[in-house]
C-alpha cells in the first residue's frame, strides 16, 4: 500500500512566506561561514580539529558525554586566577562552603567532583562519619548501617552509592518507604520533586534518617539553591557542569553541617578516604562558587525569552515543510529550558527519528539533537520501574521522538539547526511524493 500523497495547504503556504525573512538570515551566515573557513577555521575550534575531533552544535541539552556546558565567562576568569596560586585545600573547601552557606541557605555546603561525586560522599558520610577507623574500613560496611533506600527506583548513578559502600534497597512508595527504614538504615536518596518529596522528607524526619536530593539539572532556577535549605532538605546536591555551566568536573554538595563536615571527611584531599579518587582542584572549586554567584545575578525572564526564541525560529523554519508539526515546552524533569519536540509520520515520510538524528549527526557541522538514544548509557542499565512487557516478555519500546532543547545553543546556531533539519525533512517528503 503506497502512503498517502501530500497536499499542500494554504498554512504551509503562509508558514512559508513568514519564514523567508529566518531563510535570508540563514543565507548570510552561510556566506560568512564560507568567508571564515576559506582563512582557515576558527582557532579555538582548532585544538580539536588539528587531532581528528569534530566541534559540534550541542541541540541535545547537558549531557556528560557531550560535554555538559559551555562555562559562564566569569567561571573562566576564576579558573584562571585560581590556577596561578598555591592553596591549602582543606581551607578551601571549608571557605568556599561558608560562602556556599551564605548564598542558599543551607547550613553547610562542599564542592564535589560532580553530582554522582556528592552522591559518593554523602553516601560515605552517612555511613562513615568522621570516625578515622570507619572512614578506612569503606567500602567494607561490615558492622556499620550501609542500607540507602532509593525511593523512586534505581538510577543508572547509583554506582557512585555503591563504590562507598551503601547497599541499595529499592522502593516505589511511601508507604514502601516507611516500611523499608530500619536499623541498618544509612540513607535515603531520592530525584522525586514537589509533594512526592515533600511526603518522603517526612518521613525521613520522623524516623531521623538523613534524605539525598539528587537535583543534578536543578539550575536553573537558581532559587532551587535555597528552596531545598527552607524545606530542610539534609542533603542534596547539583551537578556544577550542566545548566550552572561551571566547570565540568564539578558539583555542590549543600545541607546540614554535620553531614558536610562528614562529607569532607571522606572526601580528597583525605589520603586513605574512599572519595580521595573523585577529586576536586582548586580551579574547579573556585570556578563553581564563581558560576553560583553569577546565576544569583541573572535576569531570568530575559534568558528563558531567548531561549524560547530560538526553538520558536526553528519551529517556524521546520513547519514549511508539508507534514510536520513541532510544539514547546519546558520539561519538569531535568534541562527545564523551552524545549522543541518536532514530528512527522514516519512511514509516510519513509524518515525514522533515528535516520534524522544520524543524518543530523553525519553533517557538517555535526548537529547533535535528542532523541530516545543515549549513546553514553552502559546497555545492562535498568532505571527505575520496568517498562510493561509485551506479548514475547520483552519490556515495550518507547515512541521515538526528535527534540531540540535550547539551553546549550548558541547565537545563530538555532538556524543553521532549522535549515539542516528542515532540508532533511523536505527531502524525505520529496521522495515520499514521487514513490506516492
Amino acid at each position: 500500500m503506497k502512503p498517502p500523497a501530500f497536499v499542500p495547504t494554504r498554512r504551509t503556504f503562509f508558514r512559508t512566506v513568514t519564514a523567508i525573512p529566518l531563510f535570508a538570515a540563514c543565507a548570510v551566515e552561510e556566506l560568512a561561514a564560507k568567508a571564515k573557513a576559506a582563512v582557515g577555521r576558527g582557532s579555538s575550534e582548532e585544538i580539536y580539529r588539528r587531532i581528528g575531533v569534530r566541534p559540534l552544535i550541542n541541540a541535545r541539552g547537558t549531557w556528560t558525554y557531550l560535554s555538559g556546558s559551555l562555562e559562564l565567562p566569569e567561571v573562566r576568569e576564576a579558573k584562571q586566577k585560581a590556577a596561578m596560586h598555591f592553596v591549602d585545600i582543606f581551607e578551601l573547601q571549608r571557605a568556599v562552603g561558608r560562602r556556599l552557606a551564605e548564598l542558599s541557605g543551607a547550613e553547610a555546603g562542599l564542592v564535589t567532583s560532580g553530582a554522582a561525586g556528592a552522591m559518593a560522599a554523602a553516601t560515605a558520610a552517612c555511613i562513615a562519619g568522621t570516625d578515622p577507623k570507619k572512614i578506612w574500613q569503606l567500602p567494607d560496611t561490615t558492622g556499620l548501617p550501609n542500607e540507602v533506600i532509593m525511593f523512586g527506583g534505581r538510577i543508572a548513578f547509583d554506582s557512585a552509592i555503591r563504590l562507598a559502600g551503601g547497599r541499595l534497597v529499592v522502593v516505589h512508595t511511601h508507604e514502601e518507604l516507611r516500611e523499608a527504614i530500619g536499623p541498618k538504615t544509612a540513607m535515603i536518596y531520592t530525584i522525586a520533586l514537589g509533594e512526592r518529596l515533600e511526603k518522603a522528607l517526612a518521613i525521613a524526619k520522623k524516623a531521623g534518617v538523613p534524605l539525598l536530593l539528587d537535583d543534578a539539572a536543578g539550575i536553573p532556577p537558581i532559587e532551587n539553591l535555597s528552596r531545598y535549605a527552607k524545606m530542610g532538605v539534609d542533603l542534596y546536591t547539583f551537578s556544577g557542569g550542566k545548566g550552572l555551566c561551571g566547570p565540568q568536573c564539578s558539583g555542590l554538595l549543600l545541607g546540614r553541617k554535620d553531614l558536610i563536615e562528614a562529607a569532607l571527611a571522606n572526601c580528597n584531599p583525605w589520603e586513605g578516604a574512599v572519595c580521595r579518587a573523585m577529586k576536586v582542584g582548586k580551579e574547579e572549586i573556585m570556578g563553581v562558587l564563581a558560576a553560583v554567584e553569577a546565576w544569583l545575578k541573572t535576569d531570568y525572564e530575559a534568558l528563558y525569552k531567548e531561549w524560547g526564541k530560538r526553538v520558536e525560529r526553528i519551529a517556524r523554519m521546520v513547519e514549511t515543510v508539508d507534514g510536520v508539526t513541532t510544539r514547546i515546552q519546558i520539561p519538569e524533569g531535568g534541562n527545564r529550558y523551552p524545549t522543541l519536540t518536532v514530528e512527522w509520520d514516519e512511514e509516510v515520510f519513509g524518515l525514522s527519528v533515528a535516520d534524522c538524528v544520524r543524518q543530523l549527526r553525519e553533517g557538517e557541522p555535526r548537529i547533535e539533537v535528542l532523541s530516545s538514544d543515549n549513546p553514553s548509557l552502559v546497555p545492562a542499565v535498568r532505571e527505575g520501574k520496568q517498562e510493561a512487557p509485551d506479548a514475547d516478555g520483552k519490556p515495550a519500546p518507547r515512541r521515538d521522538r526528535l527534540q531540540i532543547v535550547s539551553f546549550t545553543l548558541q547565537p545563530g546556531e538555532d538556524r543553521i539547526v532549522g535549515k539542516r533539519l528542515r532540508t532533511i525533512l523536505a527531502a524525505a517528503r520529496k521522495k515520499a511524493m514521487r514513490r506516492a
